[in-house]
């Protein structure tokens, strides 16, 4: 299979249609041969536009789920080709109740590089989790506005413990203190809280559904990707080793070299499609049929 350059040399060199799209399909279509599954990519760019706010997982996302999942033969499961910084909870939510609606857990996750945040909640509610060395999923610590929500519990309760040991520093803390308002740490609480009993639920109804341990496996990996004192941060990038550790069912995208190539090489055409297009969003199966987001057209005299 082409590496990053070869891909690029064969874009470049495709004659008569788009060849951005023309080199995606053709090997999402050999992706889907060799496995016999259905192949759906959801691929987001940004890397290439991190200043553009529809990369992320939102609700219109189903939208483009609903026209790639169109006419497939649902009975042969689904490989879900996951690129993404990940997005809103509650679409994340929605989102994977549509896909297991469709495809019950014959569902596998594929990481060719990076699925963070919501992201690797999909990739948890999945029956199976597909990695390289190169791939990572990330702590699913919930965020406002960049501000992690674990962050904001932590330096309340630090403001009210000090205060506590020493009234002098009221003033002090009072200025910590005094920039939240007391629903707001609520609402932090509420969505650690949603993120764990989402995952959890996910993990025992779907990879650990026939383990009899399900609840306390669930639990672990609940408690290790959404314990911001142990990840550090919201960025944090988890690798396989790491991602096995933890109890994840992960299986290795080395173990088969062949998808592997597959795999990376189709990686390399989005990166390269959402490099050289105004395409900020890619939601396509391995027949063609696809939804691509753009940025907003700019026009200047």
């Amino acid at each position: 299979m082409p590496n990053w350059n070869q891909v690029l040399e064969e874009i470049n060199g495709y004659p008569n249609v788009n060849p951005l799209d023309a080199i995606r399909r053709k090997y999402l279509k050999l992706l889907h041969e060799k496995t016999g599954r259905n192949i759906i990519a959801y691929y987001s760019g940004f890397l290439q536009k991190p200043k553009d706010a529809n990369t992320i997982i939102n609700d219109d996302d189903k939208n483009g789920l609903m026209a790639a999942i169109h006419q497939l033969d649902r009975t042969k499961g689904l490989d879900l080709l996951l690129h993404t910084p990940g997005g809103e909870s509650a679409a994340t939510e929605s989102i994977v109740d549509y896909l297991r609606r469709m495809f019950d857990i014959n569902i596998r996750a594929i990481i060719p590089q990076i699925a963070m945040s919501a992201g690797t909640m999909i990739a948890c509610s999945c029956n199976k989790i597909i990695m390289g060395k190169q791939s990572n999923i990330g702590p699913i610590d919930p965020q406002f506005g960049g501000i992690p929500a674990h962050g904001v519990i932590a330096e309340f309760e630090e403001a009210i413990k000090k205060i506590k040991e020493d009234p002098s520093k009221i003033p002090l803390y009072q200025v910590i203190v005094g920039k939240y308002h007391p629903t707001f740490i609520g609402e932090c609480q509420n969505a650690i809280d949603l993120s764990s009993d989402m995952v959890k639920k996910w993990l025992t109804t779907g990879m650990f559904k026939n383990k009899a341990t399900a609840e306390a496996l669930a639990q672990t990996i609940v408690n290790y990707l959404n314990n911001h004192e142990d990840t550090k941060t919201h960025a944090r990038h988890i690798h396989i080793d790491e991602a096995k550790s933890i109890g994840l069912e992960i299986l290795d995208m080395e173990e088969d070299q062949e998808m592997q190539d597959n795999i990376l090489t189709i990686h390399h055409a989005y990166m390269h499609a959402f490099a050289n297009s105004t395409a900020t969003k890619i939601i396509e199966n391995h027949n063609g049929n696809a939804v691509v987001f753009h940025s907003p057209q700019i026009f200047t005299r």
